[in-house]
């Protein structure tokens, strides 16, 4: 498996769209496939935002990104780990920690001292074991999620 830039994969663009719209979908009920497919294409290379997709020889396996901003109820932290997705023939095999471990490295080298996530509560301890602490609990729309951060430099 390795990780490349979205940039370098342009005609997955789609394809991440769909994934993300059906995995995060119930967060923004009003996100449509276009708006998906818009910000993903506004994606930097070298900046934030940028999304990054994991392969193999197969194909696409999973994504993350790095954010500004992740959802518009919870703009007093930045920037975010956003949009972590492993499809389902990548999931248990270790996928979706690399894709955290490659965004936090390039938060980092990007002078990014905390990068901040969220997510629900059966997630917490696997992001915990990556280094990762909870910073708060909060309601966003349906969901309780806690809120975590990372000391980039340290991870």
């Amino acid at each position: 498996m390795y990780i490349v830039n979205l940039h370098d994969r342009p005609a997955l663009l789609p394809a991440l769209a769909a994934a993300h719209v059906q995995a995060f979908g119930e967060l923004l009920p009003d996100w449509t496939l276009l708006q998906a497919e818009q910000e993903l294409r506004a994606q930097q290379r070298d900046a934030i935002p940028c999304t990054w997709l994991a392969e193999d020889e197969a194909g696409w396996l999973g994504s993350v990104s790095l954010l500004h901003d992740d959802h518009e109820q919870i703009r007093g932290w930045s920037p975010w780990l956003a949009s972590l997705y492993v499809q389902p023939r990548g999931r248990g095999k270790g996928v979706g920690a690399q894709l955290v471990r490659h965004c936090v490295a390039q938060a980092a080298a990007l002078d990014v001292p905390i990068l901040y996530l969220y997510c629900e509560a059966p997630m917490v301890a696997w992001y915990r074991r990556l280094g990762w602490r909870e910073h708060t609990t909060l309601q966003l729309g349906p969901l309780a999620i806690t809120v975590m951060e990372i000391d980039t430099q340290q991870a």
